[in-house]
């Protein structure tokens, strides 16, 4: 992906001498939750929507400066980092600056999502498997290598949880019927934790509780 032709330079940064107001009428105009800092051409920082709009007007950003939040990445920086940066900052602006740290503009969140909404984890068909186990017992080369051994494609597979001692594990599986791979996990001491229709065994359990059910009415 050629992240550089996303990069906008429609918004100068702002001059550290420039006033608060100047910010907050920016602000205004604008939805975005940063908005860029200079001092003599030189990128210090962004400061939020939140802190301009808890100071004076009448003051110069330069009394507030403590305000600044130094966040950036590079034009060489790859979209996984830069979405981390994103979160990382709460942010839906980040400066973008050259190797040289010459400011080239910034990228916005939507077209940084929408870039990763064009993966084949997106994009393509298949099934959506979370997955639990001890954070010492799992691996990816085994989480593969139980996909694959259901004629089944790995589309992506991602940490999407860590609870203590315990990891949740996001996958997107094509070509093979989902059931299949679940019983394969569990005997593997893969906890399921996504539900789905197709899933023998939960189903198994329900038509079991429910004959239980009727058999405790009689």
């Amino acid at each position: 992906m050629q992240l550089q032709e996303y990069i906008i330079n429609d918004i100068k940064p702002l001059s550290i001498t420039d006033k608060i107001s100047d910010l907050q009428l920016l602000f205004n105009q604008l939805t975005y939750s940063h908005i860029p800092i200079e001092k003599d051409g030189i990128y210090m920082g962004c400061i939020s929507e939140t802190d301009a709009h808890c100071f004076d007007g009448a003051n110069s950003i330069s009394e507030c400066n403590y305000a600044v939040e130094g966040f950036f990445v590079r034009e060489t920086t790859n979209w996984l980092d830069v979405l981390e940066a994103f979160a990382q900052n709460d942010a839906n602006i980040m400066p973008v600056l050259s190797k040289d740290n010459q400011y080239l503009g910034y990228y916005e969140l939507n077209d940084i999502i929408h870039l990763f909404n064009e993966t084949p984890f997106f994009s393509e068909p298949g099934g959506i498997l979370i997955v639990e186990k001890g954070i010492h017992d799992y691996s990816f080369s085994e989480i593969s290598q139980i996909v694959e051994s259901n004629d089944a494609k790995l589309l992506g597979a991602f940490i999407s949880k860590m609870d203590g001692d315990l990891v949740k594990i996001t996958l997107k599986i094509a070509n093979a019927s989902l059931n299949e791979v679940i019983q394969t996990f569990r005997r593997y001491s893969y906890n399921i934790i996504s539900g789905h229709e197709d899933d023998s065994y939960l189903e198994g359990l329900r038509e079991r509780s429910q004959y239980l059910d009727k058999y405790l009415n009689m």
